[in-house]
């Protein structure tokens, strides 16, 4: 009987879920944050694609897919005209206010990317120095506590603020830490990752305040990480296993 009541509980809440969501839910991802989001061909492909996909299927959620810059999305969960984002968005007290978060799904920090012949060893090494980094991130905050705001050069997507450390237009680039690894594999021996990882953060998946999708979400990553579906996922677009 217990047996049976669980699995009419489930049931009951994926019929749930599917009657809440029966319209076509609007999911905002970004357009430029490999290994998470990017496009190759027609088509975004990625970690944060990929795992979308699954936990949709798992409830049963009719969905399209809706690229647009990272520094829109917030805005657009506010306003409700999207319905979930997937953009490795940082939990961050300020973003949860104005919006809702599943559990993190990703950990997280950033790292400081310099090019190889750079003397700069560390953040404390930045005083007086271009940083760039990417609008609308966590990045853009902890570079302003280490140089003056007109010395942080702010782009709407990731090739901009790497391409102005390559051409030299500033001394460092600050972000997220599998992006700026990506990036360092694609241009060895010409830039290099110089200090720890600060700031150790999660990203989740965000939701219009007061959803009623976010304990679903939940549970389907919970799942995903007990069944191995989640770290399968992970070996594919980052090459290791999850930390325990």
């Amino acid at each position: 009987m217990k047996r049976f009541l669980a699995v009419l509980t489930v049931l009951i809440s994926l019929a749930m879920v599917s009657t809440a969501f029966a319209g076509k839910l609007i999911v905002a991802h970004d357009t430029n944050f490999k290994p998470f989001e990017y496009k190759e061909g027609n088509e975004y492909v990625g970690f944060d694609i990929d795992m979308w996909k699954e936990v949709a299927k798992r409830l049963n959620l009719d969905y399209e897919f809706q690229p647009m810059d990272f520094n829109g999305i917030i805005p657009g969960l506010q306003a409700g005209t999207i319905d979930a984002a997937v953009a490795g968005i940082t939990i961050k007290p300020e973003r949860q206010e104005v919006v809702d978060f599943s559990d993190g799904y990703y950990d997280s920090g950033l790292s400081l990317l310099v090019k190889s012949d750079s003397k700069v060893k560390g953040i404390e090494d930045l005083k007086g120095a271009i940083i760039s980094t990417k609008l609308a991130t966590s990045s853009v905050d902890f570079a302003y506590t280490f140089a003056k705001k007109e010395n942080v050069k702010l782009y709407p997507n990731n090739d901009g603020m790497f391409m102005e450390l390559m051409t030299g237009g500033s001394d460092a680039v600050i972000f997220d830490m599998p992006v700026v690894m990506d990036f360092v594999k694609k241009y060895e021996g010409q830039v290099k990752v110089v200090g720890p990882i600060y700031q150790g953060q999660a990203y989740g998946i965000g939701f219009p305040k007061g959803s009623k999708l976010v304990p679903q979400v939940n549970k389907a990553l919970a799942d995903m990480k007990a069944d191995g579906t989640y770290e399968t996922l992970y070996v594919k677009w980052f090459g290791y296993k999850p930390a325990k």
